[in-house]
C-alpha cells in the first residue's frame, strides 16, 4: 500500500505539472489585460505535439534523439523523491537534497549536449548560457537548502519536513533568508523572467529556448513536459520546506485528501506571486544574471550564518 501511494504521488506530479503551467499563464494573461487561454491548454499542446512525427536533422547523433527521454525520465525520478502530499513514503530513503540536485544536473547536462549536437549557432549559445547560469545557481540552491538541513540535522527532505512540522510555527530568520534565496534560484533554474523569458524567440535573449529550437513532435513534447515538471518541483520544494503545514503524516484518506488540498492551494498562491512578479519586472541583461544569483547565494549564506549564530547563543 505504501509503495502504491508513492507511485500515485509521482503520477500526480506528472499529471498536475501542465495544470500548474496553465494556471500560471491564466494569471499572467489576466494581469496583463489579455484574453486568457483555458487552464487545460498545456494538455492540448502536449497531445498535439505527441501525435506529430519529430523532424530530426540529418547529422543528429543518438544524443539528440535520446535526450528528451533521458531529460523527462530524470525529472520523473526527481519527482518520485520529493514529498508532495505525504512524508514517510518508501521513496523517502532516497529523498536526499544531494540526490535531487544530481537529477537536475543530469537533465541539464543532456539538454546542453543536445543543444550542441546539431551544431547550430543558437544551440551552442543557449547551452553555453545554460551552463553558466547553472554553475552559479546550484551553489545558491545548496546553500539555501542546507540551512534547513542544519536545523533538522539531516539532508533527507522527508525527515527535514517532518522535523519542521513537529516543531510547530516558529519564526526563524534563517528560514526567511533561505526561502528568498531558493525562490530566486527557482526563477533562474526554470527560465522565468527576469533571468529568461520562455515565450520569446529573440536570438539575443534566448537561453532555454535556444537549446530546443531544433526539436519537434513528441521530442519537443517531452522536453516541454519536463520543464513544467521542473517548475512544479521547485514550487513543491518551496511550499513544503518552508510551509509544510497540511502535508499528510499518516496514510488515512482524510490526511491524504487534506494534503492534496493544501499543496494545491500553496502552489496556486506561488503561481499568482510569480505571475505578479513577471508582470511588474522586466527581463534583465544576461551579464547581470551573475549579480542576481550572487545575491541569491548571499541570502543563503546569511541564512546559514544566522542559524549558526542563533545556535551558538543558546
Amino acid at each position: 500500500m505504501n509503495w502504491l501511494l508513492a507511485i500515485v504521488q509521482t503520477l500526480l506530479f506528472v499529471a498536475l505539472a501542465p495544470l500548474l503551467s496553465g494556471w500560471l499563464k491564466w494569471c499572467k494573461c489576466h494581469l496583463q489585460n489579455r484574453k486568457a487561454p483555458s487552464l487545460l491548454q498545456p494538455y492540448r499542446d502536449l497531445m498535439k505535439l505527441i501525435r506529430k512525427q519529430p523532424v530530426v536533422a540529418e547529422h543528429a547523433s543518438w544524443i539528440f534523439t535520446r535526450s528528451p527521454y533521458i531529460i523527462f525520465s530524470a525529472m520523473v525520478l526527481a519527482a518520485s523523491v520529493v514529498p508532495l502530499i505525504a512524508v514517510d513514503l518508501p521513496t523517502a530513503a532516497s529523498a536526499d537534497v544531494i540526490v535531487l540536485v544530481g537529477f537536475f544536473a543530469f537533465a541539464r547536462f543532456f539538454l546542453a549536449l543536445a543543444g550542441l549536437d546539431i551544431g547550430t549557432a543558437f544551440g551552442g549559445m543557449g547551452s553555453s548560457r545554460e551552463m553558466t547560469i547553472s554553475s552559479l545557481a546550484e551553489p545558491a540552491m545548496l546553500m539555501a537548502v542546507f540551512t534547513l538541513t542544519m536545523t533538522a540535522s539531516t539532508t533527507n527532505l522527508s525527515l527535514a519536513i517532518a522535523h519542521v512540522l513537529n516543531e510547530g510555527l516558529v519564526l526563524r530568520p534563517s528560514f526567511v533568508f533561505a526561502m528568498f534565496a531558493l525562490i530566486l534560484v527557482a526563477i533562474a533554474e526554470t527560465g522565468r523572467v527576469p533571468v529568461d523569458n520562455p515565450t520569446t524567440h529573440l536570438e539575443l535573449t534566448m537561453i532555454h529556448e535556444a537549446m530546443i529550437l531544433e526539436y519537434s513532435g513528441r521530442h519537443l513534447a517531452l522536453i516541454e513536459w519536463a520543464s513544467q515538471l521542473k517548475l512544479m518541483l521547485y514550487g513543491v520544494l518551496i511550499a513544503n520546506i518552508f510551509w509544510p503545514w497540511g502535508i499528510a503524516q499518516n496514510f488515512s484518506i482524510h490526511a491524504l485528501g487534506y494534503g492534496l488540498l493544501a499543496i494545491s492551494g500553496k502552489l496556486a498562491a506561488l503561481a499568482v506571486f510569480l505571475s505578479i512578479s513577471e508582470t511588474l519586472v522586466a527581463k534583465m541583461r544576461l551579464f547581470r544574471v551573475q549579480e542576481y544569483l550572487s545575491f541569491a547565494y548571499l541570502l543563503g549564506l546569511l541564512g546559514m550564518l544566522s542559524h549558526i549564530i542563533l545556535e551558538a547563543s543558546r
